[in-house]
């Protein structure tokens, strides 16, 4: 029997050129990297559909992907079953089966998504790969009141990279949150959709107000602007993570 199942996946992204699945596969990808271990598994060629095409170097704890399979193997149990074929960098964490109609992409309610700063005056190796080193002293909870202009609907081209392809670039924030922790600084966002290399430009230009050189009234009017070049550079991808998506299911 045909079922449509719904993967939660977590990936650690520094050595694919993102989620998605390029032309030359020999590229690799964490896309083709997954298909290829459910193929293995199956027997047979399986193609999934991703919910988020995270970037080179970005990483994941919720991604979600669906497929559709003719097996007997209940959904519960293929994250341990998959787990020896996966190579080690990516991994199943959840499945559940899901409506045959369903999509990952166009029935998501919002997406959580977190950057990391480290914020100490040298470099940490340990962590070179999963946080941005910013060795100017941050001001966590200016950053944090800064970063409230953000919440609401709003036109974002200001946090757009040149190569968004989005129809639209109106978006919600529900919610955006700085915190410290010890010499980290990590940035939560979550929101209906983001556009291209937007939480990472987002980041880049809370930066700016951690270290005192951007008001939160200036945020609203970069924001208004709708102008690129007046927010703040784009910020590494080695700090960002896809944290949760999240359905009506």
């Amino acid at each position: 029997m045909l079922k449509r199942i719904l993967f939660t996946i977590a990936y650690d992204g520094s050595g694919y050129f993102g989620w998605q699945k390029q032309t030359d596969e020999r590229i690799p990808t964490v896309q083709g990297a997954f298909e290829k271990a459910l193929s293995d598994f199956f027997k047979k060629e399986i193609t999934c559909i991703g919910a988020s095409r995270t970037d080179r170097g970005v990483h994941a704890l919720g991604q979600r992907a669906v497929i559709d399979v003719d097996t007997t193997v209940p959904a519960e149990r293929l994250p341990l079953a998959l787990q020896s074929f996966m190579p080690e960098d990516i991994a199943v964490v959840g499945a559940c089966e899901v409506a045959g109609d369903f999509h990952p992409r166009f029935d998501c309610i919002n997406k959580t998504y977190q950057y990391r700063i480290y914020n100490g005056r040298y470099k940490n190796p340990i962590c070179r790969k999963y946080a941005k080193h910013c060795h100017t002293a941050l001001d966590a909870e200016r950053m944090n009141e800064v970063s409230k202009a953000f919440i609401g609907t709003h036109d974002f081209k200001a946090f757009a990279a040149s190569g968004n392809s989005s129809k639209t670039t109106v978006r919600t924030i529900f919610d955006i949150g700085v915190k410290r922790d010890g010499d980290f600084v990590i940035i939560t966002v979550t929101g209906d959709g983001f556009l291209y290399n937007m939480i990472r430009i987002i980041a880049g230009t809370l930066m700016l107000a951690g270290s005192g050189r951007l008001s939160r009234s200036g945020l609203e009017k970069i924001i208004e602007s709708r102008d690129r070049t007046r927010a703040g550079k784009t910020a590494g991808p080695e700090g960002l993570t896809l944290m949760e998506i999240k359905y009506g299911i």
